[in-house]
């Protein structure tokens, strides 16, 4: 039988041109594609409530005849309303429907059902606006709903997709081996492809879950360890000699422990591996991950390799640039500034020198891997705040050398089971210490009615001849309503509260150069007062800066809430971070009193990643991972197993060529390339 992948969704009975269309802009093309499109939610039948006990709002199933036949009229615009009353021995709820002259002849008066749908009170009257429905000789069921696009319900595509399961041979070729399955206790895949869309019961639609979750985080484990493991060979960049120690006497400071054992990891990477350094740099706000990356930039550039530093904005570029001049000003190294906000002229130049290897290191933004930009001998790519950067912008540079190095550092600390999927490719090395000097910053949550005070407790540090940052409420950087807001909410500042007091504002809408002026103004202390975007999020480092307020807090992510945190306390005085927010729901309180009780990033992420999913450490889809079916990266204990059964797949059967596992390299193959086999045969 041809692989149901290469089976279109117009052979099913049913499916014309039109309707294959339909199926086609929710991205199911094939039969094969119709079988892994998996209800979005469920309908559970078998939980059924008594009429007296239906709550107005809430969706319920209820068992009950319909005691009047439907009665259809038209309103003045020409709708047609359907009405009919059900009961059972508890009371009685009216049923309606809109536009649907089929209705009164689909349920027949007397008749015992089966009705799904949301309650509401009209003038008293319990009323449940159009329900699914069946009879109950039919038997009660879990249903599935799919995700609908206009002229196409959630009905059509199940009828559709008992079709697609009917076409099932008796037995499937499986993915995952007999031995793999028994061990982890896991069910077929045609069981689970049967019971994740028509389960008989909650059981069976758990069973079918965690099956189809466990393979498809399985398959995205193996691909990841695969990248590691096969996708850059062997190094062209041979280093000799570790230069570590000759660079920590360039520093004002002592390196921590954890500073200098992340160092000898990426040291030992460099010396003694055949391939290249492939090192994740994970650490929290303020742990001096960029210090380590200067260390290895060094030892790099002094064994006679080049050094490529990429960071995911303007601001943060400008601001490495500066801090790698003034440490690097004694140690016979060229530091240059490459970013799209240069003149033609002088990117030119930077170029032409960067290519006759006059240039040890470049540090720029997206700049950096535009075909114009050559290496004479690239030897290290860093890459900074790894979760703006997808997997292809670190291969771009990495394509810029003959597999050269790569470290990239972020400081949004990822739950550990999480960092091992997402970074896969990668090896991981933790900072898991603050330097000595760091007093962890006190957090408090006000609502509006606190502004004053809080305006107060700003001034008063000001006073003191430190400096403060408030943060305005956005939804996306740099949307035009968003400029308008930090503007206005600066300018009411200024010509109130701190009518004495210089303040800046910084916001992604503005050029380049202006925002370097305002930041490097404030970090010279003309500003007192910086009122910004969330541009300032990640690497600004202005010592004095003892004050963050933020805004509308319950609009960021716990992550993101503790990245711009992470912009005061960093000199050796007491610093305060206050969030703003007058949402009284308990989840959101719940969430940012997370930010009060811990400086912890850790313990931070895996809060938001149980409460708000994954979406906050990686934006949008900018981590570069396949898109997933069915699995949620939110769920540890489905992302633990999928962990231990890859490891149990490699230690039994060494490789994905074993023969045993070619279904399962097929998946890994189809998932990362959109190509290979699908076992749907």
């Amino acid at each position: 039988m041809a692989s149901l992948y290469k089976m279109r969704i117009s052979d099913l009975s049913g499916i014309g041109a039109k309707r294959a269309a339909l199926f086609n802009k929710l991205g199911i093309y094939s039969v094969g594609d119709l079988l892994n499109f998996y209800p979005r939610s469920y309908e559970d039948w078998n939980s059924v409530t008594k009429i007296e006990n239906l709550e107005s709002g809430g969706v319920f199933c209820i068992r009950a005849v319909l005691g009047t036949q439907i009665v259809n009229s038209r309103t003045g615009g020409g709708r047609i309303i359907s009405k009919g009353t059900v009961y059972d021995d508890t009371g009685t709820l009216q049923i309606i429907f809109f536009n649907n002259k089929y209705i009164s002849s689909m349920l027949k008066s007397g008749k015992e059902y089966y009705f799904y749908g949301k309650v509401t009170a009209d003038y008293n009257i319990g009323q449940m606006i159009s329900p699914t429905f069946s009879l109950v000789s039919e038997g009660a069921v879990i249903r599935p709903a799919y995700k609908q696009t206009a002229g196409l319900p959630s009905k059509t595509t199940a009828n559709a997709v008992r079709q697609a399961l009917s076409l099932l041979p008796k037995e499937i070729k499986d993915p995952l081996p007999e031995q793999v399955r028994r061990t982890f206790g896991l069910c077929g895949l045609k069981q689970a492809l049967n019971d994740i869309h028509f389960p008989a019961d909650s059981n069976a639609l758990d069973n079918a879950r965690r099956r189809l979750v466990t393979e498809e985080l399985v398959v995205l484990n193996l691909g990841m360890r695969s990248l590691r493991e096969h996708s850059r060979g062997e190094s062209g960049i041979k280093i000799n000699k570790d230069f570590s120690t000759d660079f920590e006497k360039l520093l004002p400071f002592e390196f921590t422990r954890a500073q200098k054992r992340v160092v000898e990891e990426c040291v030992a990477d460099l010396t003694q591996k055949i391939a290249p350094m492939n090192r994740l740099v994970q650490g929290d706000v303020g742990s001096g991950k960029t210090a380590v990356a200067a260390s290895v930039c060094y030892t790099v550039i002094k064994n006679g390799f080049q050094a490529a530093f990429m960071a995911p904005t303007e601001i943060l570029a400008r601001q490495h640039y500066h801090t790698f001049c003034k440490l690097f000003e004694s140690a016979d190294i060229n530091v240059a500034l490459l970013t799209g906000a240069l003149k033609e002229s002088e990117k030119k130049k930077i170029r032409a020198q960067l290519a006759c290897g006059e240039i040890d290191l470049i540090i720029g933004t997206h700049a950096l891997i535009t075909d114009k930009t050559e290496f004479k001998n690239l030897g290290l790519a860093v890459t900074d705040e790894q979760h703006r950067f997808g997997v292809a912008q670190r291969a771009k540079l990495l394509g810029k050398g003959e597999n050269p190095h790569l470290l990239v550092m972020s400081a949004t600390p990822i739950p550990r089971t999480l960092g091992l999927i997402v970074f896969g490719d990668l090896d991981i090395s933790i900072i898991d210490e603050l330097p000595p000097f760091r007093k962890p910053v006190k957090t408090m949550l006000i609502n509006e009615l606190k502004h004053k005070r809080a305006y107060e407790f700003i001034k008063n540090e000001i006073s003191k001849g430190r400096q403060a940052y408030i943060v305005c409420p956005l939804v996306e950087e740099g949307e035009l309503d968003n400029v308008a807001s930090a503007e206005e909410y600066a300018a009411e500042l200024m010509l109130r509260e701190f009518s004495n007091i210089p303040v800046g504002i910084v916001h992604g809408r503005m050029k380049p150069s202006e925002k370097e002026e305002v930041m490097n103004k404030f970090s010279a202390g003309e500003y007192s007062l910086l009122v910004a975007t969330t541009v300032i999020e990640v690497g600004v480092d202005v010592p004095n800066a003892t004050v963050m307020m933020i805004e509308n807090a319950e609009r960021f992510g716990l992550s993101q809430l503790h990245q711009l945190r992470g912009r005061v306390g960093r000199g050796g005085e007491q610093s305060y971070c206050i969030l703003v927010s007058n949402k009284e729901s308990p989840e959101t309180k719940q969430r940012l009193e997370v930010m009060c009780s811990t400086n912890d990033g850790f313990k931070i992420a895996d809060e938001d990643l149980r409460m708000r999913g994954p979406g906050d450490f990686f934006g949008e889809r900018q981590h570069g991972l396949p898109q997933m079916s069915i699995a949620d990266f939110a769920d540890t204990k489905s992302l633990e197993l999928s962990q231990k059964v890859a490891d149990y797949i490699m230690f039994v059967y060494k490789n994905l060529c074993n023969d045993e596992l070619r279904l399962l390299k097929n998946e890994v193959d189809r998932l990362f390339m959109h190509g290979g086999q699908n076992s749907l045969n």
